[in-house]
């Protein structure tokens, strides 16, 4: 098969592209900066100038391809110009859905997050447990309604929809949120421990990238949802797990709730007028899903596409050792 990716250049995308290089697929990558594309130099790979915003590019690259991935998305819980959230997550969607459905390819494999479903009644959440009445980032919430774009191009226009969920994505070469925390913990520059008693579902790299290529090739599953993810921590427990890889003691301050979310609160303002990110990742959004976390159900993706977890802790050695 001939696959057009979008994000290949990400945390995900990279380990991506390395199973798909297991394959026989060939690969065509839509790239904004040719200076990030060292892992896609491969003889299978070839490279369009382009981003999701501009819909030429989208469709030179998908000309004659048989499937679409897409990854590309703004990942971030706190950005200088908040209209970017909307431009990647929502329009840029948009824009690959309906170029997609032109150029008749047989498959889209669109990625999301579990925290579109902001905090559901059940829990742990399924596939198809309704979504929560709030999300709790601007991150989340345009990734919602990315989601609802596609979704509703699969209802009407016939868009062939597979959506990936992955919940809190560990691993080795990620620069943000999650990695972020491991780098500040590791070399001891995380001032205290927060939301400590909170609960987020993990989930190794490698088997978010498997679950694309196992749904990518699974037949028959228009349609299907697959949440990604299994080791279901709170941040006392994670916090344990890197002090003891890291060998580093963890900080000795424990910040209650309310004050974190106050600082929270006051360094998001004050990164909003200086337009630089607030100090320790302490934004309001970032906050907000250290508080609410989410309990995610991944069994689907085991059941139906035969995926194997690999235990979280080889995600945090990894980690680790890339930041040490």
């Amino acid at each position: 098969m001939k696959i057009f990716i979008t994000g290949a250049t990400g945390f995900i995308g990279n380990r991506l592209i390395k199973r798909l290089e297991q394959t026989d697929h060939l690969m065509r990558c839509l790239v904004r900066d040719r200076k990030r594309t060292s892992n896609l130099s491969g003889s299978r790979v070839e490279l369009i100038d382009g981003d999701v915003s501009d819909r030429d590019s989208l469709r030179r690259g998908m000309t004659g391809c048989d499937w679409v991935i897409n990854l590309a998305n703004l990942y971030s819980f706190w950005e200088p110009h908040k209209s970017d959230y909307k431009k990647i997550n929502v329009d840029g969607t948009r824009n690959v859905m309906e170029c997609a459905l032109e150029a008749g390819v047989s498959k889209v494999i669109h990625v999301s997050t579990v925290t579109i479903y902001g905090k559901p009644k059940e829990t742990p959440f399924k596939e198809d447990s309704p979504v929560g009445s709030i999300r709790f980032s601007r991150y989340s919430q345009t990734k919602y309604e990315g989601d609802l774009i596609a979704w509703e191009l699969y209802r009407n226009k016939k868009l062939p929809l597979v959506v990936i969920y992955p919940g809190a994505v560990l691993g080795a070469g990620d620069p943000k949120a999650s990695g972020q925390y491991i780098r500040d913990f590791v070399r001891r520059k995380l001032p205290a421990l927060v939301m400590e008693d909170s609960v987020l579902t993990f989930v190794h790299v490698a088997d978010v990238a498997e679950c694309i290529v196992r749904a990518s090739a699974k037949p028959n599953n228009i349609g299907e949802k697959y949440i990604v993810g299994k080791y279901r921590l709170s941040f006392s427990e994670l916090n344990q797990m890197i002090a003891e890889i890291a060998n580093v003691p963890p900080p000795k301050f424990r910040l209650p709730d309310l004050l974190v979310r106050g600082n929270a609160y006051l360094l998001t303002a004050i990164a909003n007028l200086i337009k630089k990110a607030p100090l320790w990742g302490m934004s309001v959004d970032q906050i907000n899903i250290m508080r609410y976390g989410f309990r995610a159900d991944g069994s689907k993706a085991e059941r139906e596409l035969g995926l194997v977890y690999t235990p979280i802790r080889s995600a945090v050695e990894e980690a680790v050792a890339s930041f040490k």
